[in-house]
């Protein structure tokens, strides 16, 4: 099946996601709230595009959008850019010194001096992703809490949670780096808690926290053996291939 996106005829799969397409042809669309490993979400629609469907037109978040059939599709459209703009405003209002919003902010020609600001401190823009990641882990250490205005991701009552595991990997999705976690002499600091980490037993560097490393030995039902990190972890296991390729030339 083919469909044509911004002129470039695309070869796409029944049911493919739109986003998906666009990208493996190298056309750029926006998005804040898509990760290729937690799909989804379509919080951010900064991925709006127009979708021409047998002579109707419609708007589209393209992360959430499967295709079905052959479709010619406007990404940066007029009507596409001004809803980015808008949507860019309030991201703006809300996280006015936040760098990834600045940032797409200045492309789409959003000016600065805008009506509402929010706290120069805060970078989150309620995109989902930090939540989701959790809820996959299987820890749900936290969640959006209250509403409107006062609307925030955090641990219940923020205070440190017994399900959080120090694992960071709410911080490594976040796009706007809205998460802290600080790790000195040992020790990971992340939601108000702080996890020694655990060293590897080949280089000797911190890399995990020990709840982290029980709580994946539990999810495997399996004892991984050594604490290696990822960097050792793939040094063993080229040792090993190398070992078989010896053995059996």
């Amino acid at each position: 099946m083919k469909i044509t996106i911004d002129g470039i005829v695309c070869e796409a799969q029944k049911g493919e996601m739109l986003l998906q397409i666009a990208r493996r042809n190298n056309i750029f669309i926006p998005t804040l709230c898509h990760s290729d490993a937690l799909p989804g979400l379509g919080s951010c629609r900064l991925c709006m595009a127009e979708v021409m469907d047998r002579g109707r037109r419609s708007v589209v978040a393209s992360c959430i959008y499967p295709v079905k059939g052959e479709i010619e599709v406007f990404t940066h459209s007029d009507k596409i850019k001004s809803i980015r703009r808008n949507l860019l405003m309030l991201l703006y209002a809300r996280a006015p010194e936040d760098e990834t919003i600045n940032k797409l902010r200045k492309e789409y020609g959003v000016p600065d001096n805008i009506r509402f600001s929010g706290d120069i401190e805060e970078h989150c823009i309620l995109c989902g992703l930090c939540v989701k990641a959790c809820e996959e882990l299987g820890s749900s250490a936290i969640s959006t809490i209250n509403r409107g205005v006062t609307k925030k991701v955090a641990t219940p009552y923020d205070e440190p949670s017994s399900q959080c595991i120090g694992c960071g990997a709410c911080a490594y999705v976040c796009p706007t780096n809205a998460i802290k976690i600080e790790e000195n002499d040992g020790e990971r600091t992340i939601w108000n808690k702080t996890f020694q980490l655990v060293r590897c037993e080949r280089c000797g560097k911190p890399f995990a926290t020990r709840e982290q490393l029980e709580y994946s030995n539990k999810k495997l039902g399996t004892d991984c053996g050594e604490a290696l990190c990822e960097v050792c972890k793939k040094a063993v296991v080229g040792e090993k291939l190398k070992d078989i390729y010896e053995r059996t030339t």
